[in-house]
């Protein structure tokens, strides 16, 4: 995971306001004002006089001394404005200032001469430093000489003179190492065959503290991405002193430590175990409570890396008491702080024990929330962890109680690798909804609050498997849990109803065969087109719109019932020649006694509620099945309330299903028309019949089958 780029960026502003803090005020404060209130014209008088006095007062001469570090000290302040960096390296200033960081300091016995060879050197360092935060500058500075220059640098100690201004020359000097190497790979391979990284390892064990925390700076930036740096610390004894660091009260310092661990690590397995080896695991676990949010960040991140080692890397991190701190900081402000803890403990939940560990501490709230972060990382490493606590079955009760499907199904996901994570943690929780989880949680549904009971019939109507339909919702009340939720006032608690219902319809073995079209029908003899109207053997006439229609007996009679009827039975059309048909078009009327001689018939939409109610007239169930489907085929959110009356008249079963899928798919756009309240009433009883029976089929014939 790559962590470095931004908070690197944080980092070198952070540092650069740091040393203008330790620079003089008064003087600062004096060239802000001259820099915002001087044209350009100016201020490019003024640089070129300090490059000027930089390169003519090379002497050790107390004068010279004082001239170059003024010049020096003004051109760092200048430098401090990016807008005016460009100007300062076009006016000659980074050969100007490696003259004065070229030469070790003299070793004079006149005493008040070499404190003010330190500042010389010091500022111009800063200076450059601060010209190489500037990218396009960095390569100018190293080809000008300035790395050699800048590792005797750190190579200075104590020789009786002043310490300040020896610690104050080496800081600076290993601040312009870490601009000059910020996220320049060439650089820093640089730096190390030029020796820079035994001295700055040396430096950790400085005393003085800000000495420590650059050194450990410019260490992280040369760790970042660069195995042979990674390899060469590691090499020269770094750990043992950044293990020490870990532990240190002062933020900086312990903040500096971890970020180097960190880079180190990164992508360097055995790196990673020399450093475990090396005792950082507990400290970095401590850091998880630092006041330092940053510390924090790194700790997360790396507490991530450690649990990518081995199994007991991962067991040995939450015994040491790394997960309550973990949680906490899901519950942070910060999004990064967040993200990161959920890398962690993601990478820990893959571990049997730490998956209910993480449950047990009170981890899957704060995980569901993060869920609906803006944030695309947030969202995939808290979803990457809950998917790895859905992996132990006794997690799945608490997972569902706590609205775990519900959220999942929801939240728009940003990142597809996301998506897929989603589905995969969806199908886990399912798997496992059997035995003793299926028992719990049919356990909830009778005894439970009334809301777990219906989160968790939500959540089972989703998970479960299609032979487990019925004992969970006919026979534990289930199904009256869902329909509850349609008849709630809330509209969302109906949304989550309508949805469920669907789902227990579609899921796996669908309960209707709406979709699919009706069967042949039922095996017969049938006369053929060629008898259709035809007078040949024609023993009845139907009269229809004033025009005739020959049919014949035997057909009729072997069609329906109703025909049956209609001439075995008492009705006066039993003898008649001619029989009136009055409540039909002849275009239908021919269409169904097509049917009747054929077995087939296109049945257009147009023609298809006349015809449906054709058939229902005279029993044709075959014919009134191809009606239903094809007007099934056409409902539509303006038309389905009139289309549910249609198959109510008609006792049209099938369009009657396809009327209540409908209505529980497209239950939202629905909801805007002002009789949906009116249809949802109406419907309960229905949809009640329906998944009863249905339910008690489909198990039935699943049993059967076994």
């Amino acid at each position: 995971m790559d962590h470095q780029n931004n908070p690197q960026t944080r980092r070198s502003l952070k540092r650069k306001l740091e040393q203008e803090f330790e620079e003089d005020k008064s003087g600062r404060c004096k060239v802000a004002v001259v820099v915002s209130c001087r044209s350009e014209q100016d201020i490019l008088r003024d640089v070129r006089l300090h490059v000027d006095v930089l390169n003519t007062c090379t002497s050790f001469s107390e004068a010279d001394l004082a001239a170059a570090k003024r010049s020096a000290h003004l051109l760092s302040e200048f430098a401090k404005n990016e807008d005016i960096v460009d100007l300062i390296v076009e006016c000659g200033a980074v050969p100007a200032l490696l003259k004065h960081i070229q030469t070790p300091p003299t070793l004079s016995a006149e005493s008040d001469l070499k404190p003010l060879e330190y500042e010389v050197k010091k500022s111009s360092a800063f200076a450059l430093g601060l010209l190489a935060i500037k990218p396009e500058y960095q390569q100018l500075v190293v080809d000008a000489g300035a790395l050699p220059c800048l590792v005797n640098l750190l190579k200075i100690r104590e020789d009786g003179c002043d310490s300040s201004g020896v610690n104050g020359v080496i800081k600076k000097a290993a601040d312009a190492i870490t601009n000059l190497a910020h996220e320049n790979p060439a650089i820093k391979t640089c730096i190390r065959t030029e020796g820079g990284i035994p001295p700055l390892v040396e430096l950790l064990q400085y005393r003085e503290m800000k000495v420590q925390r650059a050194a450990a700076g410019a260490l992280r930036t040369l760790a970042f991405k660069n195995d042979e740096n990674k390899k060469e610390i590691v090499e020269c004894n770094a750990l043992p002193a950044l293990v020490l660091m870990l532990s240190s009260e002062d933020v900086t310092i312990h903040y500096e430590a971890v970020g180097v661990i960190g880079n180190l690590v990164h992508s360097s397995p055995n790196i990673k175990k020399q450093v475990l080896l090396a005792g950082a695991l507990q400290p970095v676990i401590g850091l998880l409570s630092s006041s330092c949010l940053e510390s924090q960040r790194e700790a997360a991140l790396l507490i991530g890396q450690f649990a990518t080692a081995d199994s007991d890397c991962k067991v040995h991190i939450v015994q040491r008491g790394a997960l309550p701190p973990l949680i906490e900081m899901l519950m942070s402000s910060d999004v990064q702080l967040k993200e990161m803890s959920a890398f962690a403990l993601g990478r820990l939940a893959q571990d049997t024990h730490n998956q209910a560990g993480i449950v047990q501490n009170g981890g899957i709230v704060p995980l569901l929330s993060l869920l609906d972060s803006k944030s695309g990382p947030l969202q995939h490493n808290s979803t990457f962890c809950i998917y790895g606590l859905a992996d132990n079955e006794d997690n799945v009760v608490d997972l569902i109680r706590t609205g775990c499907v519900k959220k999942l199904l929801e939240v728009e996901f940003i990142f597809q690798p996301t998506k897929d994570c989603v589905a995969k943690t969806l199908k886990r929780l399912e798997e496992k909804i059997h035995g003793r989880a299926l028992n719990h949680l049919l356990y909830l549904m009778r005894t439970a609050a009334k809301a777990v009971q219906k989160g968790v019939a939500l959540a089972l109507a989703h998970l479960c498997t299609p032979n487990d339909r019925k004992p969970i919702f006919v026979d534990n009340n289930g199904l009256e849990l869902l329909l509850g939720l349609l008849e709630s006032k809330s509209f969302k608690q109906q949304q989550d109803g309508s949805v469920a219902l669907y789902k227990l319809a579609t899921k796996g073995t669908p309960l209707s065969s709406v979709d699919a079209a009706p069967l042949s029908p039922t095996p017969q003899v049938y006369l053929g087109e060629q008898y259709v109207n035809n007078p040949t053997l024609s023993d009845v006439t139907f009269l229809v719109e004033g025009k005739r229609f020959y049919a014949h007996r035997i057909c009729l009679l072997a069609s329906s019932d109703a025909f049956r009827a209609m001439f075995d039975g008492g009705y006066r059309e039993r003898n008649a020649k001619d029989v009136e048909i009055p409540n039909i078009r002849w275009d239908v009327f021919v269409l169904m006694m097509r049917y009747i001689y054929t077995g087939s018939v296109t049945v257009e939409i147009d023609i298809a509620q006349e015809l449906l109610r054709a058939a229902d007239q005279y029993l044709l169930d075959d014919l009134k099945r191809l009606c239903e489907y094809t007007i099934a085929q056409n409902i539509s959110v303006e038309n389905v309330m009139v289309m549910y009356e249609l198959a109510e008249a008609f006792n049209a079963i099938t369009l009657r299903e396809a009327c209540l899928l409908f209505i529980l798919e497209q239950f939202e756009r629905l909801s805007s028309k002002a009789w949906s309240g009116r249809l949802i009433r109406r419907i309960i009883p229905d949809l009640r019949n329906y998944f009863v029976s249905s339910l008690a089929k489909c198990h039935d014939h699943h049993t059967n089958n076994l």
